[in-house]
């Protein structure tokens, strides 16, 4: 309850107040809801509050993500709520060096209560031997439906044939098709169902559309940022290369913006991401790997500078802000290409956007409208003005400090 003091939460979110009871009941759990929700803190609460009443032993915990970037979020979840409790976890993930490797290996022997790792970095520290979980007691999987996307599903199979049968498993996913259910049947038992606003954005999100063309999305998106007033930006491209491309492009017209993929070490990666939740770094561009590995607060502008290929990464994309009942703005450029994809988002999230004039300066680089107008399409957008919801803007959830390092929640370790 200190912990929960201290971080500023004052009442549980829909999927907290739904799904703390069934995780202290101990019932396994399918959860779905939306990116932003809160649904950290509605698995690791009461997961953390049956460790302290049961003494659950070292290893107790497994939560399973599919990005270290989720990881490493979770880990300082964990470590911000577990502040005054004495409850340790270590975040395992790959792309770092030997050294790492050393590190999480020391930390699991040593012993921990939680564990917060990727698929394929465990099971490669469960071929070495270096972690066994015979006192296993609870398993999560959170985003199941990225890491089955990103092609974990044969991986996370293994790693729960290697678990103890008899545990409480929880599944949190931002969607639930088919695949999904398949998965929980294999894994969970009797599970008890909470299904929270799915495929909804939040409500303090003014969404914006822009009718352009490739030649001008870089002079729109340069004007977005000079003129707009925004503070924290994060831009979506829809491959590597054209994320390095654009990062450099605006790095070099003097706007302060990094790059952030795969293609960088793990310490670059971290460091960047510091960088950009401190505020020391005003615009990040990535793929979609930070639609779901990124809990920054105070991000005020999302730019989809390519549609989303899923109308569900839509969703996660923009979820990047208005965090915590905050607002924020999310822009998309829409070409002719890409006019039908944005169309079955539309379709998906039942909403109307609208679509937005083309400055002076830019209508000459760009065929700037759809072969027909927008209003004759299936797609749930079109021209007008959109009125924005006004939200009294909600405490900030501080993030901890983690770097991966096994640490415990002792307060002599420190907290934001």
């Amino acid at each position: 309850m200190e912990g929960l003091e201290a971080m500023g939460f004052s009442q549980p979110t829909p999927i907290q107040e739904q799904a703390i009871p069934v995780v202290l009941s101990g019932h396994d759990l399918i959860a779905c809801a939306q990116t932003g929700t809160g649904k950290t803190a509605a698995y690791v609460l009461p997961l953390m509050n049956r460790i302290m009443e049961q003494n659950s032993g070292s290893s107790s915990t497994l939560i399973l993500a599919p990005t270290r970037e989720l990881a490493l979020q979770i880990d300082q979840q964990v470590e911000a709520l577990g502040y005054f409790t004495g409850i340790s976890s270590i975040a395992i993930y790959g792309g770092g060096d030997g050294m790492t490797w050393d590190l999480q290996k020391k930390a699991i022997r040593e012993g921990v209560d939680i564990i917060i790792a990727t698929p394929g970095r465990l099971i490669s520290h469960m071929a070495t031997g270096d972690i066994r979980f015979p006192n296993l007691k609870y398993l999560v999987l959170d985003e199941a439906d990225r890491m089955l996307d990103m092609g974990f599903f044969d991986d996370i199979m293994r790693i729960v044939s290697n678990l103890p049968k008899e545990r409480q498993t929880l599944l949190f996913s931002a969607t639930m098709p088919q695949r999904i259910r398949q998965l929980a049947n294999g894994i969970l038992k009797h599970p008890k169902q909470v299904n929270i606003a799915i495929s909804k954005p939040a409500e303090g999100i003014l969404q914006k559309v822009y009718m352009v063309e490739e030649p001008a999305k870089q002079p729109l998106l340069e004007l977005l940022l000079n003129e707009g007033g925004y503070n924290s930006v994060l831009i979506f491209a829809s491959t590597k290369e054209k994320v390095k491309k654009l990062g450099s492009v605006l790095s070099k017209s003097g706007l302060d913006c990094k790059a952030f993929s795969s293609e960088l070490d793990q310490t670059q990666r971290e460091e960047i991401m510091r960088s950009f939740k401190n505020k020391n770094l005003r615009i990040l561009v990535g793929t979609d790997v930070l639609s779901r590995g990124i809990d920054v607060e105070g991000i005020d502008l999302v730019v989809n500078y390519d549609v989303p290929p899923d109308p569900e990464d839509y969703v996660h994309r923009i979820g990047r802000t208005a965090r915590a009942e905050r607002t924020g703005t999310a822009v998309t450029f829409v070409n002719n290409q890409d006019f039908r994809k944005f169309e079955r988002i539309g379709q998906l999230t039942g909403l109307t956007i609208p679509i937005e004039p083309l400055p002076e300066s830019i209508k000459h680089l760009s065929i700037a409208a759809p072969h027909e107008p927008p209003g004759k399409h299936r797609g749930n957008f079109k021209s007008g003005h959109h009125r924005r919801n006004n939200h009294t803007t909600g405490k900030a959830k501080p993030s901890g400090h983690g770097s991966g390092h096994h640490r415990s929640g002792s307060r002599s370790n420190g907290s934001t």
